[in-house]
């Protein structure tokens, strides 16, 4: 279990908030030992709290997924007084199961060595 603090003062986290945390953390870690089962997973020599920052990780791309899933995404557009502009593909981000799926697995390696072949 990776304390909200942790994720706040070690990974200097700051797009989840305090509420939120249990559960993305939750649905993180269990992610993470679906991978444990499925893989073999090493922390890296070099990285310190390697497994709590990969789970802080995880938590941010999983709360990114619900968040783009409900709309919740990229600004499209935006205007100040008279001034308007528009971002051509802010709303172009794949959601399919597949890329939500490989945004948390991608946010796992940048912390863990993950390997997925045999032997």
């Amino acid at each position: 279990m990776v304390p909200y603090e942790f994720y706040l003062a070690a990974y200097r986290g700051g797009s989840i908030s305090a509420q939120d945390w249990p559960a993305a953390e939750r649905e993180a870690c269990a992610t993470l030992a679906r991978y444990k089962r499925l893989y073999t997973v090493t922390a890296p020599p070099d990285i310190v709290d390697a497994e709590s920052m990969a789970v802080c990780a995880m938590a941010e791309a999983l709360v990114f997924n619900a968040q783009a899933e409900a709309g919740q995404g990229a600004v499209s557009s935006a205007s100040i007084g008279s001034v308007s502009t528009s971002y051509a593909g802010a709303s172009g981000v794949d959601m399919s199961a597949k890329a939500q799926a490989k945004r948390v697995y991608n946010a796992c390696a940048l912390y863990l060595d993950i390997y997925r072949g045999c032997g």
